[in-house]
């Protein structure tokens, strides 16, 4: 790191210190912000942010942590889409309406989108070069910067308006294919958030605009997250709120007002009327799950009146008394719940139907879970990091990405696309893993895995360089003149390097180093035990939960480093 560089990052620092940087500060300074003072992003405007080498060091290794399994086993090929992508393809797909897409003209006149995500580019461009069946399955992804017009960005890199994302695309031949790829990919998702050593949950969870049939999250919980993820303690299954039920433990007990949304199936030739209490939100999945997803979805957001009006239209009195009504109502609802008055002043008895006791709405904490109606549903805020999905031949139909069977008949392909946030992730491992001494990054992740720090720059400083070797690359010697040795150890710790060494002559030939990692594991305590007497080496509190004190004879602190940095 230049030393022009580490002025400036340590000016930051002198500012916060300056203003009483105090454990209560910290705690309540915004996430953002802090990356912002300790100099690993810059934000222009919001939404936007340019990366400083700190930053771009930690992005850099997320990226290194996806590339090495996605790429493993040959489970996936790197490509590079350009981020131009024009009207007609999403006019294709129906998302050209999406009024979060950055839109622009070229000089022509010609209409483009900057794309938020690449369903449209990948499809046609795999459709282009496969004929046979024998050109699958194939898997795709690239890491690229995707842009999204945010009407209220917020969370700084948890929802900006431009940021970096992995995106891989599958194109298998059959669903059962598709799904042992979206398998995969799954298990490979596991072993990256594994990898980056912060507590995950996957959960089954709605697809939303993307599209398909299934999906999963991947999430890290903490209080300040925007989505909620409920689990049961019996069955062990968890599941975002949109994709979960639950059950009362005793159904009918809701007396009070109840609410009425109107719906149409597919044809629009029968009314639905969805009947649950006042005080809940209508879940729209549970609602297609109830009616094998016969429901005209492209009128969720519409008024009730608007749907009364397109089911009236065209149609006179005699017309409507012949009219399909269906009524569907909550578990929670029973005859003497005060329900809204119906729409209809006339109907025959023949064409009405009605179905009870089914879950019409969101789940909630102490339910009875859906899946197994048995164990109770228990909730928690969530950051999402990671979306798969089975999104079938949803981008494949209208794109004709389609192939040659065995049988000579041509199929579409059947499609899978899963995304991580890259950017995203930096901003919720701070988040996380933060404490009232700044970040606390897991070494895999961390701009530097080792800092040096001491009074002042001389000949035991270049020693302990000198023992340090095998980590060059990863290791950051603080030779800010103008700062005490106190100073330095707490830029090191504000900053998250996982171990800082401090050299004095105090102590030599002896050096002591603090740890400062987070969810480390417990093998350098058998090391420890084994080597501390022959290494000359002791651990002790630092005072603070968060930080190890070593102490260790300089002949071995290559040893003793190499042993700790292995249990990170």
């Amino acid at each position: 790191m230049k030393a022009s560089y580490v002025r400036t990052l340590t000016r930051h620092i002198h500012v916060y210190q300056s203003k009483n940087l105090s454990k209560e500060f910290l705690n309540v300074v915004q996430c953002h912000d802090l990356l912002q003072s300790l100099g690993f992003i810059k934000q222009t405007q919001s939404g936007l942010v340019h990366w400083l080498p700190l930053g771009l060091r930690t992005l850099n290794k997320i990226s290194n942590v996806i590339k090495k399994h996605i790429e493993q086993n040959g489970m996936a090929q790197e490509v590079s889409l350009s981020l131009l992508s024009p009207k007609l393809l999403w006019e294709s797909t129906g998302r050209w309406k999406n009024g979060e897409l950055f839109k622009l003209k070229d000089s022509k006149g010609s209409d483009f989108c900057l794309a938020p995500t690449c369903e449209e580019e990948i499809t046609t461009l795999i459709g282009s070069y496969i004929s046979s069946h024998k050109d699958l399955p194939l898997t795709v992804y690239q890491i690229g910067r995707k842009y999204r017009d945010e009407k209220r960005p917020r969370g700084g890199l948890l929802r900006g308006r431009e940021f970096l994302m992995k995106d891989a695309y599958s194109f298998d031949k059959s669903k059962q294919e598709a799904m042992e790829t979206f398998g995969r990919m799954n298990e490979t998702y596991d072993l990256i958030f594994k990898d980056l050593r912060v507590p995950f949950v996957s959960a089954w969870a709605d697809s939303g605009d993307i599209g398909g049939d299934m999906s999963k999250e991947y999430h890290f919980m903490h209080e300040t997250g925007e989505d909620t993820v409920l689990k049961c303690s019996s069955c062990g299954h968890v599941s975002n709120v949109e994709k979960c039920s639950s059950y009362p433990e005793e159904t009918n007990q809701h007396n009070g007002d109840v609410n009425v949304r109107y719906a149409l199936n597919i044809e629009r030739d029968t009314l639905i009327c969805l009947y649950y209490p006042h005080n809940r939100t209508l879940n729209w999945n549970l609602v297609l799950d109830a009616l094998d997803h016969d429901v005209d979805s492209t009128l969720v957001g519409e008024s009730n009146e608007k749907v009364l009006d397109l089911f009236h239209a065209g149609k006179n009195e005699d017309d409507m008394m012949f009219s399909s009504v269906v009524r569907i109502m909550d578990c929670r609802l029973n005859s003497r719940s005060n329900y809204p008055d119906f729409p209809l002043k006339q109907y025959l008895k023949n064409n009405f139907s009605q179905l009870d006791d089914v879950t019409l709405v969101d789940a909630e904490e102490n339910e009875l879970c859906g899946a197994c109606e048995e164990g109770k549903l228990s909730g928690a805020r969530s950051i999402e990091v990671g979306h798969t999905f089975y999104l079938g031949q949803k981008y494949s139909k209208p794109l004709k990405a389609k192939f040659t069977a065995k049988d000579n008949t041509e199929q579409f392909c059947e499609m899978g696309c899963y995304g991580i946030g890259v950017s995203r992730l930096v901003g919720a491992i701070a988040q996380v893993t933060r404490d009232e001494m700044g970040l606390r990054w897991p070494r895999v992740i961390a701009p530097y895995e080792i800092s040096v720090c001491s009074a002042k720059q001389d000949n035991l400083c270049e020693q302990v360089e000198g023992l340090l070797q095998a980590w060059k690359s990863e290791t950051w010697v603080n030779r800010d003149d103008k700062s005490n040795l106190g100073r330095k150890i707490a830029t090191s710790h504000s900053l998250g390097i996982p171990i800082c060494v401090i050299v004095g002559k105090r102590e030599w030939p002896h050096v002591e180093f603090e740890v400062r990692a987070p969810f480390m594991g417990d093998s350098w305590r058998g090391a420890l035990q084994e080597k501390g007497e022959s290494w000359d080496w002791t651990c002790e509190s630092a005072g603070s939960e968060h930080v190890q004190r070593h102490k260790v004879h300089k002949d071995h602190l290559k040893d003793v480093v190499g042993v700790i940095l292995t249990d990170m």
